[in-house]
């Protein structure tokens, strides 16, 4: 028997490893670039962050992780006064939380609107009802704008209409229902419309929604916006018999260009095991989905909060909140410094504290991060490390990720922002009045 020739083993043996060297570079090419073609299907879409490599929304240069931290809490601040004032329910009131919902990592669908459709990108907003979407011809709108004109389903909602008075601050115009907002430094005005809005496989003939036609100032949404509140205007009203008032996400990290998330329309397909705690109602602010913060625990010790701090007051829009839109996590400044100060002693007392913009707990050094659990009427949430922290990429600053609310917000609410959210499914089932969460890896 001839013995085989050592070059020949060689050869295969750098093969073999050209092979394997080829196929671990494709799996690493194939890691880095995101798969942004991902189609919606049944009454599913794709979510992804407005920073993702998928998003025309994302910042036009990279930006350095403090440029990033400054940029999401300054638009986070636009937000808390946005829900402030519909707390505090004032007369004039943004339609959304102006350029944070573009510029901070909050989330996008895809939606498909006239016929033939055309397809635009929503934010997703718990904390809005009704839809906005810039229309051609409209003045000051940067973003893709949706032509009226190319549809044969569209029309005007006329003063006349019932969802005329549903609007804030409706006037009577030519032929529709108008209606003007003022925020910041933008003057938005809109026409009410209605036309099939096709959501996934879902087709929903006369939807109601603001057609945007004129945009000044520098706080303007460039982009549309999905409302799922509860108000009438909002997906959950002009949907029921399709969707019985039910919906859920699971958002994805903004830190990894390989996740994408889901939103699920409708009852089915919905987690079974999941817990739940019950929705609370503000006739103040309907579309607010509140629920019951009892407590607030940071390793195994619940920190002492003053009552008031947590308590629910529909007089005064006291309470806690779930959105979508908020970036990180604000407790009221009792709640904050209860929990700050217990995860500083866990951390370890002896540490030096930073500051980086409006975080007040960050570290030069590693550290053990102790958990954080939300405890809710009949619902714990246990958050793990990459909801807690923020860490920069260089990796010598770490922060914890939550903040009281700004000085110029006199906020009384506690809002549970997207971050905390992340990776978990959250459940919002409105005719049993409850929202569910559960650990859920969105990928």
């Amino acid at each position: 028997m001839n013995e085989p020739k050592p070059h020949l083993n060689i050869m295969k043996l750098t093969l073999s490893l050209s092979l394997s060297l080829l196929f671990l570079f494709l799996s690493l090419v194939q890691g880095l670039n995101p798969k942004c073609d991902i189609q919606d299907h049944s009454s599913t879409l794709q979510v992804i962050h407005v920073f993702s490599p998928c998003s025309p929304f994302k910042p036009s240069k990279p930006l350095s992780f403090e440029e990033s931290i400054l940029q999401m809490q300054s638009k986070d601040q636009t937000r808390l006064q946005f829900l402030d004032s519909l707390v505090a329910k004032r007369s004039i009131v943004p339609i959304a939380s102006g350029r944070q919902i573009i510029q901070s990592p909050t989330y996008i669908v895809r939606a498909k609107i006239g016929s033939p459709p055309q397809t635009l990108l929503l934010a997703m907003d718990t904390s809005n009802d009704a839809a906005w979407i810039p229309c051609t011809a409209c003045d000051g709108c940067s973003s893709t704008l949706f032509a009226p004109e190319k549809s044969t389903t569209f029309k005007n909602v006329t003063c006349d209409a019932p969802q005329c008075k549903q609007v804030p601050n409706p006037s009577c115009g030519v032929s529709s229902c108008n209606f003007n907002l003022t925020y910041g430094s933008s003057t938005i005005a809109s026409n009410l419309v209605q036309d099939t809005v096709t959501l996934a496989t879902d087709p929903i003939p006369s939807y109601t929604f603001g057609c945007v036609s004129k945009s000044t100032g520098t706080s303007a949404p460039p982009q549309g916006l999905l409302g799922l509140g509860r108000g009438p205007l909002s997906l959950l009203s002009q949907t029921q018999n399709l969707y019985q008032s039910t919906f859920s996400y699971c958002l994805p990290s903004f830190k990894s260009l390989n996740y994408s998330g889901s939103l699920r329309l409708g009852p089915s397909a919905q987690p079974k095991r999941i817990k739940f705690t019950p929705l609370l109602k503000n006739p103040r602010r309907s579309s607010l989905y509140y629920v019951n913060l009892e407590a607030i625990r940071v390793g195994r010790r619940v920190v002492d909060i003053p009552p008031t701090a947590l308590a629910f007051n529909p007089s005064t829009g006291a309470g806690t909140i779930f959105d979508s839109g908020t970036v990180f996590t604000r407790l009221v400044a009792p709640a904050y410094m209860a929990v700050r100060d217990e995860f500083r002693r866990r951390v370890g007392p002896n540490l030096t504290v930073t500051t980086l913009g409006g975080f007040d707990t960050c570290y030069n050094v590693p550290i053990v991060v102790p958990t954080i659990t939300f405890m809710f009427t009949g619902m714990n949430v246990t958050l793990p490390e990459d909801n807690i922290l923020i860490h920069s990429t260089a990796g010598s600053t770490t922060c914890l990720a939550m903040a009281s609310a700004p000085d110029n917000v006199n906020s009384v609410l506690n809002v549970i922002a997207n971050m905390q959210q992340q990776n978990h499914r959250l459940l919002f089932d409105v005719p049993n009045s409850r929202i569910g969460v559960a650990r859920e890896l969105c990928t």
